[in-house]
């Protein structure tokens, strides 16, 4: 129970500030309206830094069903957590998108694009191309647990890994993250896409399900592939 807790506190503060950067952008009569993708790169790179440090001495921080797979399917996480670690992250996405509609409540009546609406809730592509869109989210995951496995067998001082992860995701949302808004994590884009299926937001469009798997099964797919690489380049 104490990491069910410890996971989905840590993803529901990681949707809070990741998806509530995304809100400040994309809604109207924001004092943040507009800022752009730079603004939006760094709240979720920090987003995901300050959720690590909230949570990583009760659960390890995987935040991303993407990650505990990875690392049961690699044999650094016990397989019969992960149900437990996946369903506290993805009740913890759907509360911090319930939260996001709360905080921003105000402002859904002033934004007249339902697209915009949806676009702090979850991905959706730049252009809409199943295969390339595909592919994106699949090398996301990949740089995303390749990456995490390099850290991990690096020695930081005490207190800096957080900084180092959120770095790295800074770097896959600017490098990567402009086709589809690199969800990389099926917990953060499928909890909060739900969360706007079921709330009343104003004026709201469709939730896009036809796109929905790809934030999931990509991930969940190149995040297993990137640490299957680093542990054969680097055994």
């Amino acid at each position: 129970m104490n990491y069910f807790l410890a996971e989905m506190a840590g993803t529901a503060l990681l949707i809070l500030l990741g998806n509530g950067v995304v809100g400040g952008v994309v809604l109207r009569g924001t004092k943040s309206e507009n800022a752009g993708w730079i603004t939006i790169t760094a709240g979720w790179a920090l987003a995901v830094t300050f959720a690590i440090y909230a949570v990583g001495k009760q659960s390890g921080a995987h935040l991303n069903p993407a990650v505990t797979i990875a690392l049961a399917a690699s044999g650094a996480f016990e397989w019969s957590w992960v149900p437990v670690y996946i369903a506290g992250q993805f009740c913890g996405a759907f509360l911090g998108a319930c939260l996001v509609f709360l905080h921003y409540l105000p402002h859904w009546i002033y934004t007249e694009d339902p697209d915009a609406k949806r676009a702090v809730f979850c991905t959706a592509p730049a252009i809409r191309h199943s295969p390339g869109n595909f592919i994106s989210e699949f090398l996301g995951a990949f740089v995303l647990l390749f990456g995490l496995m390099a850290i991990g067998a690096n020695a930081f001082s005490e207190g800096l890994n957080p900084l180092v992860v959120g770095a790295l995701v800074l770097a896959i949302g600017l490098s990567l993250g402009g086709t589809t808004g690199y969800a990389i994590n099926p917990a953060r884009d499928l909890g909060p896409r739900l969360a706007h299926a079921l709330l009343p937001v104003p004026g709201k469009g469709d939730d896009d399900w036809g796109y929905a798997w790809i934030p999931v099964v990509a991930p969940i797919a190149g995040g297993l592939v990137g640490a299957y690489t680093y542990q054969a380049l680097f055994p």
